[in-house]
């Protein structure tokens, strides 16, 4: 199992403090995209296409850091050809950085929704929903990050689990929204537009959920991205016996 600790076990104090360094590029990516997802969300909900147009302007510095962290980990690989749990860190993070990068797209997806919005002047229906699994996924995606600072298999664990709360709640919301468009169509295309920002936020909730998934995998060794939400208590928790249970 890895820790925090197992960043600074090298001989070599530069090979740790590469590992360090990419770790904590990582975690600033996280933290910009966690914003472009809050700043999003306030844009829509508070019609301000200015705030939206920064969310939209931020995709380019994190289009450029996902390539960054990529050379970088690339570099390690290539220097120090790392084993065991140093691979699987870098793993880890070369992997994340494509989750989110793909989190920012979505926020920025929902950022031109807002201008959209903003420049027909009407609130439509479904903003309430928007705020409450905005709020969620924004969550979800800071937890991960989080799991992903403190190697906490734990917290990671809960996060996947919430992907299925999300996931019913999106539907619920879709439901509605869907109703109310055929009792009212002349809202069609507006809620259309809340119907497409709920799905960038569920697929937000994806993407918390691959990166928490790769929490685990870095931590405990083992690869649960296709496993079951019960198969994969197991791993964490340490009590997985039968590779054939294939879980919730």
């Amino acid at each position: 199992m890895i820790n925090k600790d197992s960043l600074t076990h090298h001989i070599s104090q530069q090979f740790n403090a590469e590992l360090e360094e990419v770790r904590s590029h990582l975690l600033a990516m996280g933290g910009l995209v966690e914003k472009q997802v809050n700043d999003a969300v306030t844009s829509l909900i508070e019609a301000d296409s200015g705030l939206a147009q920064q969310v939209r302007e931020m995709d380019e510095q994190i289009n450029k850091m996902e390539t960054n962290i990529d050379e970088e980990c690339l570099r390690i690989l290539a220097r120090r050809q790392p084993a065991a749990s140093d691979l699987r860190l870098i793993i880890s993070i070369s992997k994340s950085v494509i989750d989110l990068e793909r989190i920012g797209d979505e926020a920025s997806k929902i950022a031109k929704r807002a201008i959209e919005l903003c420049e027909e002047g009407e609130a439509p229906r479904g903003y309430v929903e928007v705020r409450h699994i905005g709020d969620q996924v924004r969550r979800m995606v800071q937890e991960s990050l989080d799991a992903f600072a403190r190697f906490d298999a734990d917290l990671a664990l809960s996060v996947a689990q919430y992907d299925k709360t999300i996931d019913r709640e999106y539907k619920t919301a879709l439901r509605e929204l869907v109703t109310y468009m055929m009792e009212d169509p002349r809202s069609i295309t507006r809620v259309l537009s809340i119907i497409w920002v709920l799905r960038s936020l569920e697929r937000i909730g994806d993407h918390a959920r691959n990166i928490s998934e790769l929490v685990i995998y870095l931590v405990r060794g083992t690869d649960v991205r296709h496993m079951g939400l019960k198969r994969m208590a197991e791993e964490v928790e340490g009590t997985a016996s039968n590779p054939d249970n294939k879980g919730q």
